[in-house]
């Protein structure tokens, strides 16, 4: 479910001729990478070009999944998938591949969240549980160390996205450590 701002509508976003984004929620300047994150946190929001009031969304969303792409690493759309999108551009099942798409994730996240919670209750109620809860633990954390590998901080802050990053393996590696002991002394 998307969040939505308290007076129930998206979150408009201002986009400038200076290719600059303007956050009206919260009056402040932002940049692709905010608009990442507000979606991975399901919140909905609407870009619009600030001079014309006419909807970009779709044209941001498009520009944050190139970005995405095109950091390194692995990327999630394969070549021979987006060849096929291509070619169904002027095809008469063109106005039919949207909502398949979106049908298509959407039973994808379902799927994902049975996933988990299969996983999670096999192993409530196990000796095992213990070990279990850890490494889903640890599989979210490494999960969103990996989400978050990569981030720019926002201007003005001093973090240093590569001590993070190695503070984040450090204690990975840590627990990893404890977990494997935990696991010699049950064997």
């Amino acid at each position: 479910m998307k969040k939505s701002t308290p007076d129930g509508g998206p979150v408009i976003v201002k986009k400038y001729a200076n290719r600059r984004l303007y956050n009206t929620e919260t009056s402040s300047y932002i940049t692709l990478e905010h608009l990442a994150v507000m979606t991975r946190e399901g919140r909905d929001f609407k870009v619009v070009d600030a001079r014309t009031d006419e909807d970009i969304t779709h044209n941001v969303l498009t520009q944050i999944i190139m970005e995405e792409e095109s950091r390194g690493g692995q990327t999630m759309l394969p070549v021979s998938f987006l060849r096929q999108l291509i070619s169904l551009y002027g095809d008469s099942m063109q106005a039919m591949v949207p909502g398949y798409l979106e049908a298509s994730m959407d039973s994808f996240s379902r799927n994902q969240e049975k996933f988990k919670s299969a996983v999670e209750g096999a192993f409530a109620h196990s000796p095992f549980a213990e070990i279990a809860k850890r490494n889903m633990e640890m599989f979210e954390a490494a999960t969103a160390a990996f989400k978050n590998a990569g981030v720019v901080p926002a201007a003005g802050t001093a973090t240093a996205p590569s001590a993070s990053k190695d503070d984040e393996i450090a204690a990975l590696k840590s627990q990893l450590s404890a977990l494997q002991a935990k696991v010699d002394k049950l064997a």
